[in-house]
């Protein structure tokens, strides 16, 4: 695929502009990405070929649900999704990447030395992390009510959850209303049709 139709596809998917270099980085992290997956089981070894669309766009669509310069946490962040395609794309904001596991935080830590990123990798459970943050995200961590259970705490009533979500979206909310108020609503997915994601604002206990 041409240069230019791999920036038209970020374009689309993160409802912003962008640069040849920050194509250069998102491309540089593909290949650490692919290479370290050969070393621990960082994604699902099924989705390795579609690996541009499937994590990085899927990722980069996040920034439609924020302001263009925010301080973001990614919870659990595992290979880097989302945390590290954000840190690429949304070059005026700070990323703060949480991850227990320590072979993957160290992973985390190479990718944003080696990419330059204007990101920070916490090797803890989330549960230990402080700050507060204008975005949380969280991909593949836990269901909605457990998720918000163990990170609230970082968050504020101006904070926006950006969380990506699968078919089971509409049935984690209802079950996260139970216990949490707040300003919820389900946005859908421009790269999966049967993904959605949950924004929320004003998130606070019952």
């Amino acid at each position: 695929m041409s240069v230019s139709s791999l920036i038209t596809q970020l374009r689309d998917a993160a409802g912003c502009d962008v640069s040849r270099e920050t194509l250069d980085r998102l491309s540089a992290y593909e290949v650490l990405l692919r290479d370290e997956a050969e070393r621990q089981n960082l994604i699902s070894r099924s989705t390795l070929n579609n690996l541009w669309g499937r994590h990085i766009l899927d990722s980069a669509q996040l920034l439609r649900c924020a302001p263009s310069e925010a301080r973001w946490c990614d919870i659990g962040s595992g290979a880097g999704l989302p945390g590290i395609v954000i840190a690429c794309l949304a070059v005026g904001s700070l990323v703060t990447l949480i991850e227990p596991r320590r072979l993957r935080a160290e992973f985390l830590h190479r990718v944003v030395a080696q990419l330059s990123l204007n990101a920070e990798v916490i090797a803890t459970k989330v549960e230990r992390a402080a700050g507060k943050f204008d975005v949380i995200t969280a991909r593949a961590v836990a269901r909605l009510p457990v998720l918000l259970e163990i990170s609230s705490h970082l968050s504020t009533r101006n904070t926006i959850w950006a969380l990506p979500k699968g078919r089971n979206a509409l049935g984690e909310l209802a079950e996260a209303k139970k216990s949490w108020q707040g300003v919820f609503h389900v946005e859908p997915s421009v790269t999966d049709p049967d993904s959605r994601i949950i924004v929320a604002t004003g998130v606070a206990k019952r």
